[in-house]
């Protein structure tokens, strides 16, 4: 039997075994009940409201048309579309009809799940559509969130421009929300690494963390994440051993996973201006902000935690010329179970910027493995986005070339 053939329920089955999930986990993160969630699956009551599928489908962590059976080989090449969104981000008229708040939401989960799941040909065609309805919402939390989706995307089908662009909406539209604003930044920060302009981001990751999350403070001699204290940049303290900087105050999960996801911007963005010294500190300062997530549900759709920063440190060691710290933390950490609950897009992208490291140090074979690796893990990192073509070419020369990146220089139609 095809997995076409497989009834939708038997598919959340396996999708809800594969989570590691009860039936009473799915039913209680649904906000049904275990009866309901045995009558899917054994196919007793049947799946006929997209917007439930779509409701399985985040729990699950998977786009819906897994769910359906509807996914389709990634073809190579940049999705065409690319001219409708730019369009799109030129409209400056606001709809006289705005469509409902919480359908907008579902439509930007939508977005945001095809994005995960490196989907960029699917996002293409449906996100001019969705800036033309967020634009009458007038939200400002589902604008930040649709400016976020569209500059990430542009940045993977390698309009650097246009997404810089599509950042700086995201941040004009948070206005004095500082998390809102502090999430684009976090777009801001990634056009602009696209652009080469590791400086800019460096100043403007670490100045966007530093307002939301407390300074730094590092006794002599104390150990911190594998720095001592007196290798790092102090900060001033006050009488009482705190200190200065954002007031003290509880921060939610959310504003910490945010500012390390901007420390661990700066971090990269240090390592390549070649300040290695500040990619550390800035590297540890991430660990330990990730060190409290555990259990964290990522409403921001950072991915952030204690595997993302074990892939800085292996990005930081590569760019700085050390192959063997830099493959001894990869082989290490893709081992380690985060690794795969990292969504698609995030391993694969990382797992091409890995590749990138490698060849920068002469190591071929790392950047062949992490090439195929990746194609494996989101194909469209691979096949649709300009940085891996150049990459699968850039190895695709040696001779003789490794056998699986001759194979994708073929799919992606390169010739040597």
């Amino acid at each position: 039997m095809s997995s076409d053939d497989v009834p939708i329920g038997r598919r959340v089955a396996r999708w809800r075994v594969r989570r590691s999930m009860t039936q009473q986990m799915l039913a209680d993160r649904l906000r049904r009940s275990k009866s309901w969630v045995d009558k899917v699956e054994r196919g007793v009551r049947a799946l006929d409201r997209y917007s439930v599928i779509q409701e399985l489908a985040h729990v699950l962590r998977v786009d819906p048309e897994v769910l359906l059976a509807q996914q389709r080989p990634t073809a190579a090449g940049t999705p065409e579309g690319v001219d409708d969104i730019r369009a799109a981000l030129a409209r400056y008229d606001i709809p006289q009809a705005p469509e409902q708040t919480d359908e907008l939401r579902r439509q930007i989960g939508y977005a945001w799940l095809s994005y995960q799941h490196a989907h960029y040909g699917q996002l293409v065609r449906v996100l001019p559509s969705l800036l033309d309805a967020v634009h009458g919402a007038r939200s400002p939390e589902l604008l930040v969130q649709a400016y976020r989706i569209t500059s990430s995307l542009l940045v993977k089908l390698g309009e650097a421009d246009l997404a810089w662009l599509a950042a700086d909406r995201a941040m004009s539209a948070a206005g004095d929300d500082p998390i809102l604003a502090a999430t684009g930044a976090i777009s801001v920060a990634q056009a602009l690494r696209a652009s080469n302009r590791d400086r800019l981001v460096l100043t403007t990751a670490q100045a966007a963390a530093n307002r939301i999350l407390p300074a730094p403070a590092y006794p002599a001699d104390h150990e911190v994440g594998g720095l001592r204290g007196d290798q790092t940049t102090r900060q001033p303290h006050d009488q009482r051993g705190e200190s200065k900087g954002a007031p003290a105050r509880q921060r939610s999960a959310g504003e910490w996973a945010v500012g390390g996801t901007l420390l661990v911007q700066a971090a990269l963005a240090a390592a390549g201006c070649g300040e290695s010294r500040r990619a550390d500190e800035l590297t540890a300062r991430a660990a330990g902000v990730a060190a409290r997530l555990r259990g964290y549900d990522d409403p921001h759709r950072t991915s952030f935690g204690p595997v993302a920063v074990e892939l800085v440190r292996v990005l930081v060691a590569a760019q700085r010329g050390d192959a063997v710290e830099a493959l001894q933390r990869h082989s290490t950490v893709v081992r380690r179970e985060g690794w795969r609950r990292l969504p698609a897009e995030y391993r694969g992208a990382y797992l091409v910027d890995a590749a990138t490291a490698y060849l920068k140090v002469g190591d071929l074979r790392g950047a062949a493995r992490a090439l195929v690796d990746a194609d494996s893990a989101a194909p469209a990192e691979v096949r649709c986005r300009p940085l891996a073509r150049t990459v699968i070419a850039d190895v695709a020369r040696a001779q003789p070339a490794p056998a699986g990146v001759a194979r994708l220089a073929a799919v992606v139609g390169l010739t040597r």
